[in-house]
């Protein structure tokens, strides 16, 4: 009988080094955990909406007659309705089990062992963690203090073929000294800061011999507009959206890519046939046909940001980062933000904590219904 090292040998050798993803712990864990009733719970740690889906969703959900059924393999319904919201042909909107598997697929596509990404941290941690995955190398340019992307940083880097010592994540495979990327990730608003990429310094980055893959998870939220026809008019652009935030169906898992037309037959015959499933196209569906609700939804939530980024400021130990997000990041000064994010546990309210480069000692704050705010204003004028 083989040995659980025999059995090991026969893995990638690239996946030994690879770090697990940690994501947020479910709502029902985090209730048994604390001993608190969930109904009393106050999340705001994963950026969720915390109104919910539209009632027109549960309405769909519920009248859906056809659960047995496999889903259509191409969206064809739920693309044609993407394509009404975003403006841009269905021909070049591809739906994925979450924008999460679309950046799986990106990177599976493109990278092998010892391939590059250029990421862009502090950032949403899934674009190294997938590169990672393939084997890939990761090399980090650093956003500036105030988390805007150091473009130039970017442009340097390439034009001179050598991203300095430090910068590239080590890999476990034998790679060259300086990796030429292939991928260049990018989030606006950004996550965890909450920051937006300028036009200007987007046009810039789109100028570079990469795929440039542009996740707008919170572009609702944002006062300036998606850039998702701007995929027509540049070859090498990705843009990624979401129903997790915005539309809150994050549980039922569904979001899209608008990738460019030569792209497209390449995706077809790569991705799942049924990796949507029904449901999830239901909700998406109801979704889009109520997408005024939605926006009425946002300007709530955005209102809402707005009066807890200006309470948090008011409060002596905590630096808000202005935010065109469902979020706010906060610097602690003079105590632990660690010790803060365990003392509002106790209290059930939950929030992310940081304690990594470009992100020491900080905690990151959904923005959640008035009373939710309320509540959590309170404690931490009281801690």
């Amino acid at each position: 009988m083989a040995s659980d090292v025999q059995m090991q040998n026969l893995l990638n050798p690239h996946l030994s080094g690879l770090e697990e993803y940690t994501p947020i712990q479910p709502f029902e864990v985090l209730s048994r955990r604390l001993g608190i009733p969930a109904e009393q719970i106050v999340k705001l740690d994963a950026n969720e909406n915390p109104y919910g889906p539209l009632p027109a969703v549960a309405e769909a959900l519920a009248e859906y007659p056809y659960y047995h059924i496999y889903p259509d393999p191409q969206q064809s319904e739920l693309r044609e309705a993407l394509s009404d919201f975003v403006g841009v042909p269905a021909a070049h909107i591809l739906p994925g089990q979450g924008a999460d598997e679309l950046l799986d697929y990106i990177c599976r596509l493109f990278l092998s062992p010892g391939d590059a990404i250029i990421n862009t941290p502090p950032t949403f941690g899934m674009y190294s963690f997938d590169a990672k995955l393939q084997g890939g190398q990761v090399i980090d340019v650093w956003r500036r203090e105030d988390y805007s992307v150091d473009v130039e940083g970017i442009e340097r880097g390439l034009e001179a073929g050598d991203w300095g010592s430090g910068t590239a994540a080590p890999s476990p495979l034998p790679t060259p000294q300086s990796p030429v990327p292939k991928i260049l990730f990018l989030t606006s608003p950004n996550n965890p800061s909450g920051t937006w990429l300028a036009d200007d310094d987007l046009r810039r980055l789109l100028a570079l011999p990469l795929l440039v893959v542009l996740d707008e998870a919170y572009v609702e939220f944002a006062n300036p507009p998606s850039r998702a026809d701007w995929v027509l008019t540049h070859d090498n652009l990705v843009v990624l959206r979401t129903f997790s935030k915005a539309a809150g169906i994050a549980g039922l898992r569904l979001g899209y890519g608008i990738f460019p037309a030569w792209l497209m037959p390449t995706l077809w015959k790569f991705k799942q046939p049924y990796n949507v499933n029904v449901a999830a196209s239901v909700a998406g569906l109801a979704s889009l046909r109520h997408t005024d609700q939605i926006v009425a939804v946002v300007e709530k939530l955005k209102s809402e940001r707005d009066r807890l980024y200006a309470e948090l400021a008011a409060i002596p130990y905590l630096r808000p980062n202005p935010s065109e997000a469902n979020f706010v990041l906060c610097r602690v000064e003079g105590r632990d933000a660690g010790g803060l994010k365990q003392s509002l546990e106790r209290q059930g309210i939950l929030v992310r904590y940081y304690n990594k480069p470009g992100l020491d000692n900080c905690i990151r704050i959904s923005v959640g219904r008035p009373e939710q705010t309320d509540r959590l204003l309170a404690v931490l004028r009281m801690l």
